[in-house]
């Protein structure tokens, strides 16, 4: 397996690729690496001839600065856990910090049509300019024919698509199903920080999603919104940030439902101190 620590490396590696004609997908990542980044790799490589995975937390997406500094930092398991899928065809970039900023560690401004405004836009100051300035950034090293996102992060997912639009980026940007454990809970990095009693509770958030949808069908996006509401209220645990009903395609919160669009439920709990999101398609 091949693994860079610098861009210069990873783009002589990928100039020889290209010159054998060969396609390379891309899933770029925070670490940490669990089976939904593992569903998306393998994929991956079912689409391509290679797939590189960069390993990297980025600083620039965080408004919480104690999230950062406790983001799980895993790079020889992470390895081991993508040598298990294959040591031939995969390639890790995981570089420094300064390989990536040098020492201008700051965002750049995107404008993503309004995109980044709407839910997690809200609650994290930023965040979608870290994310744009990261990915793009990725992009421009790694140089992938086809890149994929877990629709976990959906929001971020719609803004990746708009950001190779505006900027032209020869990259085809492929969304993927949430991997889930078997008890429902989205795979995510930051649930290996639960405490046992959290991790126990956190299903709950998948369960009221999957009856959010049901009640969709019947009943308005206030009085679904109002009863997901109530019963994070009851809980124990968890701690309701926000719950909406959004149009996929604006990312809006619904205000009236149309049969001619489709509809999103999007969500944010906290579980003590670790934030989870989810999502769930409604129509």
């Amino acid at each position: 397996m091949k693994i860079f620590k610098n861009k210069k490396d990873v783009i002589t590696y990928v100039d020889d690729l290209k010159s054998k004609k060969k396609t390379l997908g891309f899933v770029p990542t925070m670490g940490a690496l669990h089976q939904g980044h593992a569903s998306l790799i393998i994929k991956g490589l079912s689409q391509n001839d290679y797939i590189a995975v960069s390993i990297f937390v980025n600083p620039t997406q965080f408004d919480n600065h104690e999230d950062l500094v406790n983001y799980p930092r895993t790079l020889d398991s992470d390895v081991e856990l993508l040598k298990t899928i294959s040591e031939e065809k995969i390639i890790v970039y995981a570089p420094s910090v300064e390989d990536i900023y040098g020492d201008n560690v700051v965002s750049k401004s995107f404008n993503y049509d309004g995109l980044e405004h709407e839910m997690e836009g809200r609650f994290r100051d930023g965040h979608f300019d870290g994310v744009g300035t990261i990915v793009k950034r990725l992009f421009e090293i790694v140089r992938p024919d086809k890149a994929y996102f877990g629709e976990k992060d959906f929001q971020q997912l719609m803004i990746i698509k708009k950001l190779v639009v505006k900027h032209n980026i020869p990259v085809k940007v492929i969304g993927c199903k949430i991997h889930r454990a078997k008890d429902g809970l989205a795979m995510s990095s930051r649930n290996t920080r639960l405490k046992p009693e959290y991790r126990d509770a956190a299903p709950f958030i998948f369960k009221t999603l999957r009856t959010a949808k049901e009640k969709f069908g019947t009943k308005s996006a206030n009085k679904v919104t109002e009863w997901v509401t109530i019963q994070f209220a009851k809980h124990d645990l968890l701690k309701l940030e926000y719950f909406i009903i959004a149009d996929v395609d604006t990312l809006k919160t619904v205000k009236r439902k149309s049969n001619q669009k489709s509809y999103r439920a999007f969500i944010a709990v906290y579980a003590d101190d670790i934030r989870l999101i989810d999502n769930i398609a409604l129509n």
